[in-house]
């Protein structure tokens, strides 16, 4: 009786996929898909709350207990409203569009591990619907063409706002999804594997001993310690591609009326709902995948021999994305808005350097712990040390140049500028103000003195 316990608490690998009864699979599909509708309709009523705590007040509390079924009531609703056809839309294109955006949703959600090898009416299977030997690649695929979804369905509206709605979020992809990829560069590095199950088999244990320079020192077995810089640069680049608050860039309220879902309504506009709150949970059950350990138990819960066995684990993984759901819901009750100029600077000229920086570091002491040489070790760090004095010397001075004088600034002006109006211009008094000040004095009737008023009354006339 103790060979299936010990089977139970076994990591699945790639052999273990592929055997599994249709029927099973089938589970499998459905049971990842309702997991997606019920991370909506749970995801929208826990936003709410929190941001109802966060405001001090009290947020969805009467429909269901605490206010459970208020999301229900809401889709329902929302089902049951007319669907508007734009009269200048792309009818094909425009009906498509969301549903391309949950399709490509719900599809990242194959290939996550949501637990260790489990007994299935008899069967052994893994908790996870597939794995392939680029498993993460297929999640990046899924999540960039979630974007078309987008950009499709605010071009196809043929309305302004939902085009420029469109045309953000195909920015936001190309700047975001880049720091995404490279991110998770490093995680392949230090786990030598693109499988999801295996990252979450190379993260197993609390501690691992690890050797630099001939020092022999303990590593953090979590990702999101070994390689913070990965997941933080992995965390807001998450951010963006959501389209979550501060990133909203695609949706703003303030400034596209809803963006890019402007001319949707009814059912098709609980698709783009559905995709954005499942995206959501998506990047945080690969965050959690990749470096929070997956479905295996933190740490002190892990001293438990049985608590990475059986499932269990899929009460550790559904904590873990919870947290990292808080966190989105945090952010958007906390941070404004970005500009668009801030966002791309953030992109491009952040979250890119620093990234490519870590991963080049991260490699050279990848080859410092494969290398016995002394000399080619040596030469690594002193290569590392003259990268980091010509950042610092290529690094751009902050401080503010004195301005030059008006008349240097205009001469600097290259040759056929606009004119300049002449630097001493004086502004004339406006007509209107003229008109104000001769109705406040009285008329002067044939260009001699002012009439003098009589206020003497009647009767002292005739006395």
């Amino acid at each position: 009786m103790t060979t299936p316990a010990v089977y139970l608490a076994q990591d699945p690998t790639l052999a273990d996929f592929g055997h599994d009864p249709w029927w099973i699979s089938l589970i499998k599909v459905v049971a990842a898909f309702v997991f997606a509708v019920l991370a909506t309709l749970l995801g929208v009523w826990f936003e709410r709350r929190v941001v109802g705590f966060m405001q001090v007040r009290p947020g969805p509390n009467q429909v269901g207990p605490f206010g459970l079924l208020q999301t229900l009531a809401d889709g329902l609703k929302m089902a049951f409203k007319e669907d508007i056809l734009p009269k200048g839309a792309d009818k094909v294109v425009y009906f498509f569009a969301p549903t391309i955006s949950v399709i490509c949703a719900v599809t990242a959600l194959a290939v996550i591990p949501f637990g260790p090898m489990v007994s299935m009416f008899g069967h052994q299977t893994p908790l996870q619907v597939t794995d392939v030997s680029v498993a993460v690649l297929v999640i990046l695929a899924a999540s960039s063409m979630g974007i078309y979804g987008i950009v499709l369905g605010g071009w196809a509206s043929g309305s302004t706002y939902p085009l420029l709605g469109g045309l953000r979020s195909s920015a936001q992809m190309i700047s975001y999804e880049v720091a995404m990829g490279l991110s998770i560069v490093a995680v392949f590095m230090t786990a030598g594997t693109m499988s999801t199950s295996g990252i979450v088999a190379a993260q197993a244990g609390s501690d691992r001993s690890a050797s630099l320079g001939g020092f022999e020192f303990f590593a953090p077995g979590w990702y999101a310690i070994l390689l913070l810089p990965s997941f933080i640069i992995y965390f807001i680049s998450a951010v963006g591609e959501t389209n979550r608050a501060p990133f909203d860039l695609p949706e703003a309220e303030s400034e596209l009326v809803a963006g890019f879902m402007t001319e949707y309504s009814s059912l098709k506009f609980a698709l783009f709902m559905l995709a954005e709150y499942v995206n959501m949970v998506t990047v945080s059950a690969v965050a959690t995948t990749l470096f929070l350990g997956g479905w295996r138990a933190p740490w002190p819960i892990s001293i438990w021999d049985g608590a990475n066995s059986g499932w269990f684990g899929l009460i550790w993984f559904f904590a873990k994305v919870i947290l990292l759901v808080f966190v989105f819901v945090w952010l958007r009750g906390t941070l404004p808005r970005l500009r668009y100029d801030q966002f791309m600077r953030l992109g491009w000229r952040v979250l890119l350097p620093i990234n490519l920086v870590w991963i080049l570091a991260l490699a050279g002491i990848r080859v410092l712990q494969k290398e016995n040489s002394d000399a080619v070790r040596w030469g690594i760090i002193g290569g590392a040390l003259l990268v980091i004095l010509l950042i610092t010397l290529a690094w751009p001075d902050r401080r503010k140049q004195p301005p030059r004088p008006l008349q240097e600034q205009v001469n600097a002006r290259p040759q056929g500028s606009f004119p300049l109006p002449p630097m001493d211009l004086v502004v004339p008094p406006s007509p209107r103000a003229r008109r104000g000040v001769a109705q406040r004095q009285p008329a002067n009737v044939g260009g001699g003195a002012p009439d003098v008023v009589d206020t003497t009354s009647t009767e002292e006339k005739e006395d």
